[in-house]
């Protein structure tokens, strides 16, 4: 995807997370690399998602180093290790949903899988998603965190798309800004399910998990 249409396709990302209430205010940021190793876009810090302005956008190179736009987002450093940790990750999305958010103050369901098995599309689109625990927002502990995980999952031959940071949100990593906003709205959805029924339905099984792997890939 060239620049132009990158750049675009970020903010119509940002604009239909914003008005569907999957970000508020100036919370969350995306990111996304370019192409030929020419660094990565952006969005600026304190920005508003739903108003995003493509020319904008910040433009730096692979050192963080800003070339153009706005200032970049305080989470930059995160960005920058999940990119470097996962070559498959050409998008970066981090917002603080509502649901993943009261998931983490309720209590997830464990630390290693914040969420269990609940649906196919769930295992098969996102899959299993680390907990991340609370540091400051834009603390570097937090990218550091990240990036084991994705080490540590890339080492069990599970690899991971998404963790949930304490307090803060998720982030996910996708092949394009569009493949990515869909992984946070299947995670987002499937927080609110879990939130919803009481008592607490049962996973899938391993037989059906399994199934997934078959037939789908599926990352569990």
């Amino acid at each position: 995807m060239n620049p132009g249409a990158l750049r675009e396709q970020i903010c119509r990302v940002g604009r239909a997370l914003f008005e569907r209430g999957y970000v508020h205010a100036t919370a969350g940021n995306i990111s996304a690399r370019l192409p030929d190793d020419g660094g990565f876009l952006i969005t600026p810090t304190d920005a508003c998602l739903g108003r995003l302005q493509a020319d904008a956008l910040a433009h730096v190179d692979q050192q963080g180093r800003q070339i153009s736009g706005a200032p970049a987002s305080k989470t930059l450093a995160l960005h920058r290790r999940i990119f470097a940790a996962d070559a498959q990750a050409h998008c970066v999305l981090h917002t603080h949903s509502t649901n993943l958010v009261a998931l983490t103050l309720e209590g997830v369901w464990r630390s290693d899988a914040v969420l269990p098995p609940l649906t196919p599309y769930f295992v098969m689109k996102v899959g299993r998603v680390p907990l991340v625990a609370y540091r400051r927002p834009g603390d570097p502990a937090v990218a550091d965190a990240v990036a084991q995980a994705i080490g540590a999952a890339h080492a069990a031959g599970a690899p991971i798309r998404a963790v949930l940071c304490e307090r803060l949100g998720p982030v996910v990593w996708h092949e394009s800004p569009e493949a990515a906003m869909a992984a946070l709205e299947e995670l987002e959805e499937t927080a609110r399910l879990w939130l919803m029924c009481k008592p607490a339905p049962t996973p899938l099984s391993d037989n059906q998990i399994d199934e997934l792997r078959r037939h789908f890939g599926a990352r569990w």
